[in-house]
């Protein structure tokens, strides 16, 4: 487990757990306002199985990572009675999932395959209250690259900002130029949709604007 930055007490005596170790996911809920008491990393096995499709695989994910976070936080009294949350995004053309690439040609596969086209991002994001309740959402997100050059996949392959990025892709940074149009959630595609995040939580009582009175 990795525990957050020091901070203040919890907001209205809450407690929020986040289930990634993902820094995009991290900053995405600091962002909205939200710092989590603690970042609880869940390792599941993201082999898809026969049959599944995209929206299940990134469904079946959060919710293994929202089991495995919740199966520790219950051993742990300042966790116990937290707020967990957990989200997995998926890259698909068709039912074609692509990987979150880890070497140059896994990428440069990734990148040809989106070239000139659309594809979907499907984020899933389970929440489990203090009280047990479990809620989810997945966000669906149609996404259209250029054509892409062989210079500009080489260039982009430089610069390694692909890495473990499902699809090869990281659309908040150098790939955002590749976009030529985005219908649904642009924070899904980075890995957490907060309009759907922000509306479990209020749902289920966290106090979600809290601290927008300090912010900068």
């Amino acid at each position: 487990m990795t525990d957050a930055p020091a901070q203040s007490p919890p907001v209205g005596g809450a407690r929020l757990v986040l289930a990634s170790a993902s820094p995009r996911r991290l900053a995405l809920l600091q962002q909205a306002g939200i710092e989590p008491d603690a970042l609880l990393p869940a390792d599941v096995d993201e082999t898809p199985r026969k049959s599944e499709t995209p929206r299940e695989l990134a469904r079946r994910l959060a919710r293994d990572k929202l089991a495995a976070a919740g199966d520790v936080a219950r051993r742990r009294d300042d966790m116990r009675d937290a707020f967990l949350i957990s989200a997995d995004t998926v890259v698909a053309v068709g039912r074609r999932v692509l990987p979150k690439a880890e070497v140059s040609d896994e990428a440069a596969d990734c990148l040809r395959l989106l070239s000139g086209r659309q594809h979907r991002v499907y984020t899933a994001v389970c929440l489990l209250s203090p009280k047990g309740n479990r809620r989810e959402r997945v966000v669906e997100t149609r996404v259209r690259f250029k054509r892409l050059s062989g210079r500009e996949i080489e260039a982009y392959l430089a610069s390694e900002e692909w890495r473990g990025k499902a699809g090869g892709y990281a659309i908040q940074g150098l790939a955002g130029a590749f976009v030529v149009k985005l219908v649904g959630s642009h924070s899904a595609v980075i890995g957490l949709p907060l309009y759907e995040t922000l509306s479990l939580l209020e749902g289920e009582g966290y106090p979600v604007r809290a601290a927008w009175g300090s912010a900068a």
